[in-house]
């Protein structure tokens, strides 16, 4: 442990007495200094014990209050006054004033030298050092061991906490809290994600303290520009510098494995973007041997396609076997028909109204090109709906005329209908609802024109009126259906 007042008042070598400000023994001592100054204060860091034998001293009270004021004023943890050399003893003036302040005052006999005590913090100073070394290193070598082990970043955060007497978790780049220890830590660390914004913007590795009940510092782990995590520890007090050591071990390891993480995720990533263009391009049996078990069940069992338009969807495709492949503002997600993976996707395009997407129907794997053209379909309807998602079953089972519902469509109707539109503005006869009738009764004169309330010659006549100005025959099918078509997309 670092040197204190007591500890150099118990080492019986120096022989020293303390006089005033004996509450407040504990105090560490950074270094000793000596100096006659009346005002040493412009030369001294804090934390120093102050040596003098009183040489300069003005000893009028007001004088030595003064010079106690500005001591402790500068941070000094302590005064030792050298007697027997200008003076007999400690001017009594001197111990009044240090024990009004609270400043200790420790008497330093004729033979005790001042480079003895020196001498003795210096080497608590260096011993303190050493061991927070020796006991860096070896807690390196525990981390390095945990870094090993199955559930390697859990067991680190766990060695880590107990390093330090506190907690400890880990945040991915968005924030989300990926393990903590001890298991309580995980509601302590939750509630600092938006600390973490602080270092966001600042190349990695970075840190920030947080106050609050114990002391919180958050680290960034990465090489790069942006950071690929966080680190945060908690303690009751500031970490001293063995516990610095312990957390940049710790930093550098867990820094390690993201990287490592990170360049295996982007190989599995590519390796399953080229399994699935494989699948699509129908080549079952050679992406089945390139996969082996890479993927486990994933190529035996049913599969469905996720086609998504977006470039804001990059969901985390982690935890079961999934091949996805980006291309051109779209993501194409392969994955198991009831699968959990599926299923998050699925949560995540429901609820951003800024992302389109179609999903297939249950197929099996070789059949994935099959379930790609299905999504596709499905997609294409759902941009033409305004819907976040349509599935492959529920556009063969709804109704072709919301599909309709389209620009150009709607542009080819009023096309089409136009002419007989302009003429029932201008001349007698109800052409366009006398079509709509004939067309709904299939061509059944007496029961259309039992509908508009007319006599059959009479909606016979408009017929041949509607393939006059329409330059087309009632005849062909083809034309009815356009027709037809046209007359359910225009209100």
């Amino acid at each position: 442990m670092p040197p204190t007042l007591a500890s150099l008042l118990r080492t019986p070598a120096l022989k020293l007495t303390v006089l005033a400000g004996a509450d407040r023994l504990d105090a560490t001592v950074r270094w000793v200094h000596t100096s006659e100054l009346d005002d040493p204060a412009p030369y001294l860091e804090g934390g120093e014990l102050l040596l003098t034998t009183g040489l300069k001293l003005d000893l009028r009270p007001e004088a030595l209050s003064a010079y106690v004021h500005r001591l402790a004023d500068a941070g000094v943890v302590g005064l030792g006054f050298g007697t027997g050399v200008v003076h007999d003893a400690v001017p009594p003036e001197l111990v009044s004033a240090a024990a009004e302040r609270g400043l200790p005052l420790i008497d330093v006999p004729r033979r005790t030298p001042f480079i003895a005590l020196s001498k003795a913090v210096s080497a608590a100073v260096a011993a303190d050092q050493y061991k927070a070394v020796t006991a860096g290193f070896e807690a390196q070598r525990d981390l390095t061991r945990a870094a090993l082990a199955p559930d390697a970043t859990g067991a680190l955060l766990t060695r880590l906490a107990a390093h330090l007497g506190g907690w400890a978790a880990l945040y991915d780049a968005s924030g989300a809290v990926l393990n903590a220890a001890p298991d309580w830590a995980h509601r302590r660390a939750a509630l600092l994600t938006g600390e973490l914004d602080r270092l966001r913007d600042r190349p990695a590795p970075s840190s920030a303290a947080v106050a609050g009940d114990d002391r919180v510092e958050l680290q960034s782990l990465g090489t790069g520009r942006r950071p690929r995590g966080f680190l945060a520890v908690g303690t009751e007090a500031r970490l001293d510098t063995s516990a610095r050591y312990i957390v940049h071990a710790a930093v550098a390891l867990l820094t390690l494995s993201l990287e490592q993480s990170s360049t295996l995720q982007d190989a599995g990533q590519r390796l399953g973007a080229a399994l699935l263009r494989m699948l699509l391009a129908g080549e079952y049996e050679h992406a089945r041997t390139v996969a082996g078990r890479l993927y486990g069940d994933l190529l035996d069992a049913p599969v469905r396609v996720l086609v998504v338009h977006g470039a804001a969807f990059d969901p985390e495709l982690t935890g079961e076997p999934v091949l996805a492949v980006r291309d051109a503002g779209r993501l194409t997600v392969l994955a198991a028909a009831d699968g959990a993976a599926l299923s998050a996707c699925v949560r995540l395009v429901s609820g951003d109204d800024t992302l389109v997407a179609g999903l297939s129907a249950a197929v099996a794997a070789p059949d994935a090109a099959t379930a790609f053209g299905q999504a596709e379909r499905a997609l294409a309807v759902a941009r033409r709906r305004g819907m976040s998602l349509v599935e492959h079953d529920a556009v063969g089972s709804g109704s072709v005329v919301p599909l309709l519902a389209d620009d150009a469509v709607r542009a080819f109707a009023d096309g089409l209908l136009r002419p007989l539109r302009d003429h029932d503005a201008t001349s007698r006869g109800d052409l366009v609802a006398s079509l709509r009738a004939w067309l709904s009764r299939h061509g059944q004169w007496d029961a259309a024109a039992a509908d508009l309330g007319v006599h059959r010659h009479t909606l016979r006549y408009r017929m041949r009126r509607v393939e006059e100005i329409l330059g087309r025959s009632l005849d062909d099918p083809d034309v009815r259906m356009e027709l037809w078509l046209a007359l359910k997309t225009m209100p």
